[in-house]
């Protein structure tokens, strides 16, 4: 870490040649693993290529002698000088360059980029088998990206020489990466065979149904694979704070908002069956697989991540619920704004009919699904108990400006109309703003009730404490992640880290607690000794 150099000398001796090594090291550390990443990659890219000319069997497809010369000097040239920058890089991994931002930040760089690269080839040359074509570009990049992967993985688990900072990227994004992959091949399997269900001719329409369904398994399985290799095998169910937390709690947003919109698609059929069939059965029914697949597939996997979010922080646990209410909400507010447009379309003559009907029950779909999630996220009824908090502060700062975003597009949209109305008499004034018009009431709507429910917070929420200390410098060895949690919430100040190199060991969260307990400057530097004790060292501004 080059930040430890600063405190080492006397500020009065040398003030200022500390941070310029510092910044000098730190852009060295940028600057040359860019160079070896972008290497990486064509090296990669290169090697991809040759082997690739090794497995085609299509003489058609051999002859490209610019395809080749690249490929050779991708490999011929970047390959050596990606090997020489790595060794004289690995060489230095038992420094402060093991401990840099840029080592992790190069390291999970490098190893999702050829997992996405090396996945992603593999399974498509399998879903090509099953249609009946050979892809060995495919195969080719998978074998090139997948010995990538394998070296790359070896240097982060490497004991004295793998990255001290960012270590958890590479594993949370993995599982998130896998359980894409894994869901998105689900919901396309259960797709073709709930469409195949409902209509038994599709099967012998263009390919065989199980032909689609086989390719979208190949993806469900192979995503699974990866998915449990990160989740379970590399422990990113166990981690917690951070990176971790925040990636759990998009994938709560994400699926959440999968499950709702294949709900709500399903409703808006099943009411359409009940009283708008005017558009034949095949038009009305033919999104409900692909609605009963995302809903199933994207209720399970918004459980099952709900489920792990409760087993964290309260801060964790209260953003997977704000996240819940906001795409309910987002939900409600678009069946609010629907419903308005369908009530001004059967105002105009020439939609009063079947389509301002299936307006008002996509609408009533949305309104229906999106309002309970709301209202059992949000919980209206009940006395805040996270009034003043950071994260209901976001919620509310988001749907504000969401909301101002939304209403201004729609007043420009309607100003537009307006002009456009007064220029060309043509047409019903109705018909021109009944889509913006119904977005604008929704969206004035949820800002009018955020904005009283965030005037009640102010008003209730007690007065934040006398803030006194700004930043923590630890100094500690071992695993402090649980100290520097404690610190951090019992005094709202940021904590930065820095490990010793002897072999001590992290003291009590404690004892560091009670130890910071009426100090009152704003940067403090907490070094823990040899034995369990700590030295609080008070910092001039």
């Amino acid at each position: 870490m080059s930040g430890l150099d600063a405190p080492t000398g006397s500020a009065a001796q040398a003030p200022a040649p500390a941070p310029a090594r510092g910044a000098q090291g730190t852009v060295r550390r940028i600057i040359v693993f860019t160079i070896l990443f972008v290497l990486v990659c064509l090296t990669a890219t290169g090697v991809a290529g040759l082997l690739g000319r090794l497995l085609e069997t299509r003489p058609e497809f051999g002859e490209d002698p610019g395809g080749l010369a690249l490929s050779l000097a991708y490999t011929l040239i970047g390959g050596p000088l990606a090997a020489l920058l790595w060794w004289l890089l690995w060489r230095r991994l038992d420094g402060p360059d093991r401990a840099s931002v840029a080592w992790g930040l190069y390291l999970s760089a490098v190893s999702i980029v050829s997992l996405i690269t090396f996945t992603t080839s593999l399974l498509g040359m399998f879903a090509d088998l099953i249609a009946g074509r050979w892809a060995p570009d495919a195969l080719a990049t998978a074998i090139a990206w997948l010995a990538v992967w394998v070296a790359h993985r070896l240097m982060w688990a490497h004991p004295g020489r793998g990255p001290l900072r960012l270590t958890s990227v590479p594993v949370v994004l993995g599982a998130a990466f896998g359980l894409i992959i894994a869901a998105s091949g689900t919901i396309t399997v259960l797709s073709v065979v709930f469409d195949a269900a409902g209509d038994p001719a599709a099967v012998y329409v263009g390919a065989p149904w199980w032909r689609d369904a086989l390719q979208g398994l190949v993806w469900a399985a192979g995503g699974s694979i990866v998915w449990w290799w990160h989740w379970r095998r590399d422990g990113a169910r166990s981690l917690s704070r951070g990176f971790a937390d925040v990636v759990l709690v998009l994938i709560v947003l994400g699926s959440a908002a999968v499950a709702l919109g294949g709900i709500g698609t399903a409703l808006y059929v099943g009411l359409r069956a009940l009283f708008d069939r005017d558009a034949g059965w095949p038009v009305i029914l033919d999104p409900l697989g692909l609605a009963l697949a995302a809903a199933s597939v994207g209720t399970i996997v918004w459980l099952y991540h709900r489920i792990a979010a409760a087993d964290r922080r309260t801060v964790t646990r209260d953003a997977a619920r704000l996240v819940e209410a906001g795409v309910g909400l987002a939900g409600a507010a678009s069946g609010i704004g629907v419903i308005v447009n369908a009530v001004l379309a059967s105002l105009s003559a020439p939609l009063a009919g079947p389509d301002a009907r299936a307006l008002l029950l996509g609408g009533i779909a949305s309104l229906v699904v999106g309002a309970p999630v709301w209202w059992a996220a949000w919980r209206p009824g009940r006395e805040a108990t996270d009034a003043g908090t950071a994260g209901r502060r976001v919620y509310l700062v988001a749907v504000f400006g969401l909301s101002a975003i939304v209403a201004i597009i729609a007043v420009l949209f309607i100003g537009y109309r307006l002009f456009e109305s007064a220029l060309d008499s043509g047409g019903s004034l109705i018909e021109r703003i009944r889509a913006p018009f119904g977005l604008l009431v929704a969206t004035a709507l949820v800002a009018g009730y955020h904005f009283a429910v965030w005037r009640r917070d102010r008003e209730s929420a007690p007065a934040a404490p006398e803030r006194t200390i700004d930043r923590v410098v630890l100094v500690a060895g071992g695993d402090a992640s649980a100290v520097e949690h404690a610190v951090r919430e019992a005094t709202g100040a940021s904590v930065t880290v820095w490990r010793r190199a002897d072999a001590a060991a992290a003291p009590e969260a404690q004892v560091v607690v009670s130890a910071l307990a009426g100090v009152a400057t704003h940067r403090v530097l907490v070094v823990a000794s040899q034995g369990g004790g700590v030295d609080v060292v008070p910092l001039a501004d």
